[in-house]
């Protein structure tokens, strides 16, 4: 009669990627200090070889899987920190979700190959009072260079003004010094060419050429000044009174006439 043979059957239940693959789990957490931030994490795993039927078998849905552990991780590890710690720890959130989830996921097959915090997003308004913040402490550091330039520039100005005034003082001292070289010799001079003129008659000539040169002066610039040939007489009375008041002020009242011969 007929015979059938029966060879042994074989069919194809599945098929798992051996690349490595990625997962992006977006996770809703507030911060120590109340604030609420969007966490972005990137899962890289892969199944591992040896223990691809765990993979394939004991979960439904992997990805499902990772990312409630990663809520789990994120949830209890950010509301710890405060908003500005918690940027500063991003390694340290990702390296306790790459723990948590090497942890588990080995035992269904699956191994965890890196986990980064890819993003941190507070709500807009808070990042909009961060940024003021920010650019009030700039504009506060900027505020106290400004002043302290501002500062160094009012002394390099006030020191330069000091020092024009002094070189413009020693200038005028030195001009004077000459003028008055100028008519010692000049009235030396005189005293010895023309026989019988004294050294008071050498200073009214010299007094009353500066006083014609004055007036030539002021008449250049359109002043009308009174003019009266006793005001050289006055002048020189004056001239003279202030060379004798200055012995008797200091104490030298016995010598004034010899002080006065030896300046004329």
């Amino acid at each position: 009669g007929p015979s059938i043979i029966l060879w042994p059957l074989q069919s194809v239940v599945g098929r798992l990627s051996l690349r490595v693959q990625q997962l992006d789990v977006l996770c809703e957490t507030k911060t120590k200090d109340n604030v609420f931030v969007q966490v972005g994490v990137a899962v890289q795993f892969k199944v591992v070889t040896e223990s691809a039927y765990d993979a394939w078998y004991r979960l439904t849905n992997p990805t499902s899987q990772i990312q409630a552990y990663v809520f789990d991780v994120i949830r209890s590890t950010v509301p710890r920190m405060e908003l500005d710690e918690a940027f500063v720890s991003k390694d340290d959130i990702a390296r306790a979700v790459f723990e948590q989830l090497n942890t588990v996921m080995k035992d269904y097959g699956y191994a965890i190959v890196n986990t980064l915090v890819t993003d941190m997003a507070p709500d807009s308004k808070v990042k909009a009072s961060m940024n003021e913040i920010n650019a009030a402490k700039r504009l506060k550091e900027a505020a106290s260079h400004q002043a302290e330039a501002d500062k160094v520039r009012q002394v390099k100005a006030a020191e330069a003004e000091a020092e024009a005034r002094y070189l413009s003082g020693l200038g005028v001292a030195r001009q004077r010094k000459a003028i008055v070289q100028g008519l010692q010799a000049s009235v030396s001079e005189f005293s010895e060419e023309v026989g019988g003129a004294t050294p008071k008659d050498v200073m009214d000539i010299l007094l009353l050429s500066q006083y014609f040169d004055t007036l030539s002066t002021v008449g250049a610039n359109s002043l009308i000044l009174e003019h009266d040939p006793a005001t050289v007489a006055n002048l020189q009375h004056q001239v003279g009174a202030s060379f004798m008041t200055g012995p008797v002020a200091s104490g030298g009242g016995g010598e004034t006439k010899d002080y006065f011969s030896e300046k004329f």
